[in-house]
């Protein structure tokens, strides 16, 4: 039988005093109910990636797009280039797909169920269930990395993730309310990001810690246990930054499929397991840079070499000029940004010597 303190009801009594202040969230007891965009969206965003991370690209997003109608209508570049830096950027083409299907098809209604929410691009089983529970008060059981944690505790699941998943998520279901279960998702997860974190965890401030047992076993900070992760592999590539004399930068729009898909980027090669052969987008004296850029994807890490060059007005193989003010830094994805801020940081330094 459940201890009686590991319940819904003693944590959304915890919830009630310390739920996290967010830009997307409805505080709780308020009596107002959650817009299921912001939730839809913020929810999206979170995949993979920190709070602090977030908030200033939803804020971003809820201001230029208020609505799931405004999104469907925005341009892909757009949205694209206010994606970039925050990662994993095939979210931001089913974000899209997804805002049209809604829009389109669904009269910008999202659907209530877990069931159906399914069948919407981008959407899978957590962000189903977070979206019922948070905007529709549904008894959604949702399972992010905090809620494994915490449920890899309280009851002491000591076999390895991703092994034990299903057995979490079957903990994490026998937990969720029917009464305010939109609350309980929130709560849960305010307190596997809050005091049951992966490091010292705050277990004297718990409000389950009469009933944890993995603080009754001594191992609270040992799990949940993983399986040890494969080494990355290593890549490599060239990127090129090719600037005019009026200032004109050389970009291109990567594929809508693979890596980074639609978005804008510098000229560059494959990226593969050796150097690569090189392929300038345009006839140049291209001078590389002594040092690469480095940076980590989720499956691999990559060494990409920046070469640049001051060109004339010849023809580009690949890609095309954007004007001077026509796009900054931020616009590019966190490799690219890294490559052309250097790019330019070397042309600077060559015009000054």
């Amino acid at each position: 039988m459940r201890d009686a303190q590991v319940n819904a009801e003693t944590l959304l009594a915890w919830y009630d005093t310390h739920a996290r202040d967010l830009p997307w969230r409805v505080p709780p007891l308020s009596g107002r109910r959650a817009d299921p965009y912001r939730v839809w969206l913020s929810e999206v965003m979170l995949q993979q990636t920190t709070v602090a991370a977030v908030k200033s690209y939803f804020t971003t997003f809820t201001q230029k797009w208020p609505d799931v109608d405004a999104l469907a209508a925005a341009e892909d570049a757009e949205v694209m280039a206010a994606w970039a830096g925050l990662g994993y950027y095939a979210r931001a083409r089913n974000l899209l797909k997804c805002a049209r299907v809604v829009s389109s098809e669904l009269n910008g209604r999202f659907p209530q169920t877990e069931a159906e929410l399914l069948n919407l691009p981008g959407i899978g089983p957590y962000t189903a269930a977070a979206i019922a529970a948070i905007a529709f008060d549904q008894p959604a059981a949702v399972l992010d990395a905090n809620v494994e944690r915490v449920m890899a505790r309280v009851f002491a699941v000591q076999a390895p993730l991703p092994d034990s998943k299903e057995v979490l998520r079957a903990h994490a279901k026998s937990l969720t309310p029917a009464n305010r279960p939109g609350d309980y998702a929130q709560a849960v997860m305010d307190l596997g990001a809050g005091l049951c974190s992966v490091r010292a965890p705050q277990c004297g401030e718990c409000p389950w810690s009469g009933g944890c047992k993995a603080l009754a076993l001594g191992i609270a900070d040992e799990l949940p246990r993983k399986k040890p992760k494969q080494p990355k592999p290593q890549r490599f590539g060239t990127a090129y930054l090719a600037q005019r004399a009026d200032g004109a930068t050389l970009f291109e729009t990567r594929p809508a499929k693979g890596l980074l898909g639609g978005m804008l980027a510098l000229p560059t090669t494959d990226w593969h397991e050796s150097p690569p052969e090189p392929a300038p987008p345009v006839a140049a004296a291209w001078q590389e840079l002594p040092t690469p850029v480095k940076h980590t994807f989720t499956h691999f890490h990559l060494l990409l070499s920046v070469h640049i060059a001051i060109v004339g007005n010849a023809n580009p193989e690949r890609g095309h000029w954007v004007e001077p003010g026509r796009m900054q830094a931020e616009d590019l994805p966190t490799v690219f940004k890294k490559a052309y801020l250097a790019g330019l940081a070397a042309m600077e330094q060559l015009a000054t010597d």
